[in-house]
């Protein structure tokens, strides 16, 4: 009987937040800022991209690209090590 109330209030729950996510959730199509129309008129002349992606990922969030490009960089590298580590391990048993 517990299992079957759990099961309830977890479902209850789930239809709460997935409810609540759809009366909020943004409406596709629809700029959530004005910021997004001065890129979208501004890029090509303020960066020299054709491509409107390209230059806000590069120019305008240039920065921001870098820090997650070095986090990946380190996260790869430190999966690598440990794999090289297991592996030694291995043919020297």
């Amino acid at each position: 009987m517990r299992q079957v109330t759990g099961l309830i209030v977890l479902l209850v729950v789930i239809a709460f937040l997935v409810s609540g996510m759809l009366l909020f959730i943004h409406p596709f199509g629809y700029p959530p800022s004005d910021m997004d129309d001065y890129i979208i008129e501004n890029a090509q002349e303020e960066t020299g991209s054709n491509n409107v992606v390209t230059s806000v990922v590069f120019d305008y969030r240039g920065f921001d690209t870098l820090g997650e490009a070095t986090i990946l960089f380190a996260a790869v590298t430190g999966v690598l090590l440990l794999l090289r580590t297991v592996k030694r391990r291995e043919e020297s048993s």
